[in-house]
């Protein structure tokens, strides 16, 4: 039982790690770009309250209790990813983003659905015809969050590291990052578009 959870933990850590499947990467780097190194347990709540959707979906559909186009999903994986960039502009960086926490988790929450539907297809294809899912599904959700809040560290530490350099202002690395996400998450739909 602690060998199955061990490894289903290290497959969702790994899936959400992978560079090669870097949406949800960029995903994670969109959420924490307007918070500062002090703001680290801010972003981790937005990185939680992702797992929180994510987790919903990912249940349902790796029970097959709902089923969504793959190809749909894929599309609008890219677009939650501009959604919260341009987000993270309206505000101008940080400025005003506290008067608006509860609702970009709420909103954060909404988005992990969505990428939570993608992550069941990978799940269900490591699951194969198992039938006790329950234990298996929980690590590889504990995987994904522990795999996220490694890359929330990573970023607020690369942006605590050029920021404190004076480099760039904090409100600028903000901006700055979320062009460079938003511009290759808007790469990305436009590959996968279903139009």
């Amino acid at each position: 039982m602690l060998d199955e959870f061990a490894l289903y933990l290290r497959l969702g850590f790994g899936h959400i790690t992978d560079v090669a499947g870097y949406d949800h990467i960029l995903f994670v780097l969109a959420c924490c770009a307007v918070y500062g190194w002090r703001e680290w347990r801010t972003a981790a709540v937005q990185v939680t309250a992702f797992t929180l959707g994510h987790t919903v979906t990912l249940a349902l559909a790796t029970l097959r209790l709902v089923t969504v186009s793959s190809a749909l999903v894929e599309f609008l994986i890219p677009l939650t990813v501009v959604a919260t960039c341009v987000a993270n502009l309206r505000d101008g960086g940080s400025a005003g983003l506290h008067r608006t926490t509860y609702v970009r988790y709420l909103i954060t929450a909404a988005f992990g659905c969505i990428h939570g539907l993608g992550f069941s297809t990978y799940l269900r294809a490591l699951l194969g015809a198992e039938d006790a899912i329950t234990w298996p599904l929980f690590a590889f959700n504990v995987g994904l969050e522990l795999g996220q809040l490694v890359i929330v560290a990573i970023g607020l530490a690369v942006g605590a590291v050029v920021t404190r350099r004076s480099i760039i202002t904090p409100r600028q690395w903000a901006v700055g990052l979320s062009l460079i996400v938003g511009a290759i998450a808007s790469w990305l739909a436009i590959e996968r578009s279903i139009l």
